[in-house]
């Protein structure tokens, strides 16, 4: 007879044979937890900052020159142990740390997007209705267009003038500062629009930001309130309504990143997707020295429309990259990425117990079991993945595991019910052997995501394994 702590045969098979994911709360001790915890404060504050990609891009380029990193020169010969970074055009962002093994031995990568779903300023977007003054928007990414309206939002970007000054715009973030919103309909009055489907609720068109109901004292005249907005425009930053034509201006949540849960074991906040990746990439590589393979973050703009454009992954400026990095060697850009390895650093769903009939169980990613690995996205029959070979999981597997890096396995939702994509697919039209591992998210594409700690450590020490390898 077996005593109570002894396992039976079949308890014993199970253990051996059975595929079981970790969790951290229970396998992690409590100083890594308090490393975690530590870490993601860092975090916290770096998401504060940095709402936008341009503003990403400057706050890691400070970080990345304090490490030592320098720009790019593609006229200097590189030598192991070097840092450099690529800045294309503010918006999307390259480091890397030249490694000791040489070039055609091919590079790691950690690639992850800066932009989030957001509300764009269209090109002429000032106008008067009824003595109320708005900015009319066009929303960027996938968001429940609901979950914009009633809530306090800052104004971010950049607004290029003819004479060739940028003037950077950010009003919203200081307890001081006015913020913005969009406004919704009253209880009282809404009985038509609440039996319209969540996706009608307010229109695309509606998302229109108030920002101001004083006239211009003059009591002749027209849009007397539009024309004492410009006034104080005008007077802050300088700037003429027609200047709008060539800025980037987009209003974000104006609420900073909080801790979620009494035990504050989660982060809320905007802009997770894909911050919590992206951010997690950056640490890694600004800690990397003299690694055996050329160590690489991509920091890429767009994803969330596409990757589209000069400064989103399906642009050549990451290959151009790469081979004036083989050119430095006497080498071809293409015999470095066909002996490439990349963890494509994007979120996925988590489970959240009160929408479990989208997910199926057995292959969605929780809270609190480490960063999650993601074979395949797409949607339907795998339509727009990349589906990483069996062999390259085998060899993630492996290198998680040998480095105590805890890791799940994920997939975004049942099959036919939904789907999504992200930067992998272009990286491994590049013949490089790529897989999705990022954090696992609940409220993705909201204005307010929420993600564990420990998962978000456990991201930042798998980037960092990936730049370890021997």
């Amino acid at each position: 007879m077996s005593t109570n702590n002894e396992k039976s045969p079949s308890e014993a098979l199970k253990e051996q044979l059975f595929y079981k994911p970790k969790n951290a709360t229970v396998t992690l001790d409590e100083a890594e937890i308090k490393a975690a915890d530590e870490y993601c404060d860092g975090y916290k504050k770096f998401l504060n900052t940095a709402k936008t990609e341009r503003e990403f891009v400057k706050a890691a380029i400070e970080m990345a020159e304090k490490k030592g990193f320098v720009p790019f020169d593609r006229n200097k010969k590189l030598k192991a142990g070097d840092k450099v970074y690529l800045n294309n055009r503010n918006k999307s962002l390259i480091l890397a740390v030249i490694g000791s093994r040489h070039i055609t031995d091919g590079v790691s990568i950690a690639a992850a997007h800066i932009d989030s779903p957001r509300l764009d300023l269209k090109p002429n977007p000032l106008y008067e209705d009824r003595n109320l003054a708005y900015f009319d928007t066009h929303y960027y990414g996938g968001i429940k267009k609901y979950q914009w309206t009633a809530m306090p939002l800052a104004l971010h970007g950049v607004v290029a003038l003819k004479d060739g000054r940028t003037i950077d715009v950010c009003i919203g973030e200081d307890e001081t500062d006015p913020v913005f919103c969009v406004t919704d309909l009253l209880p009282h009055l809404a009985s038509e629009q609440m039996k319209k489907s969540a996706s009608e609720f307010i229109k695309g068109e509606d998302l229109n930001i108030l920002i101001g109901s004083r006239p211009f004292k003059d009591d002749k005249g027209s849009e007397l309130v539009k024309l004492n907005i410009m006034k104080i425009l005008y007077e802050r930053y300088g700037i003429l309504e027609s200047d709008f034509l060539s800025a980037e201006l987009v209003a974000v949540p104006a609420y900073p990143a909080r801790d979620v849960g009494l035990d504050r074991s989660m982060i809320g906040g905007y802009g997770h997707d894909d911050r919590v990746c992206a951010y997690p990439a950056l640490t890694s590589i600004l800690e990397t020295e003299n690694p055996a393979y050329t160590a690489i973050t991509i920091l890429a703009d767009k994803e969330e429309i596409g990757s589209e454009g000069n400064t989103g992954m399906q642009s050549a400026f990451f290959k151009y990259f790469v081979a004036d990095i083989a050119a430095s060697f006497g080498e071809e850009c293409r015999h470095v990425l066909s002996n490439s390895v990349c963890l494509s650093a994007d979120v996925n769903v988590a489970y959240d117990p009160l929408y479990s009939d989208v997910v199926e169980i057995r292959n969605c990613a929780e809270l609190n079991h480490g960063v999650a690995l993601t074979k395949y996205t797409g949607s339907r029959g795998k339509v727009d993945t990349s589906d990483a070979s069996a062999e390259f999981m085998a060899m993630i597997r492996k290198l998680m595991d040998d480095n105590n890096v805890l890791w799940q396995i994920g997939e975004l939702g049942k099959v036919d019910v939904g789907g999504g994509g992200t930067v992998a697919k272009y990286i491994a039209d590049l013949d490089v052997d790529t897989v999705d591992m990022g954090v696992p998210v609940l409220s993705m594409h909201s204005p307010f995501e929420v993600v564990s700690k420990l998962d978000v450590y456990m991201a930042h020490k798998a980037f960092a394994t990936l730049f370890g390898r021997k």
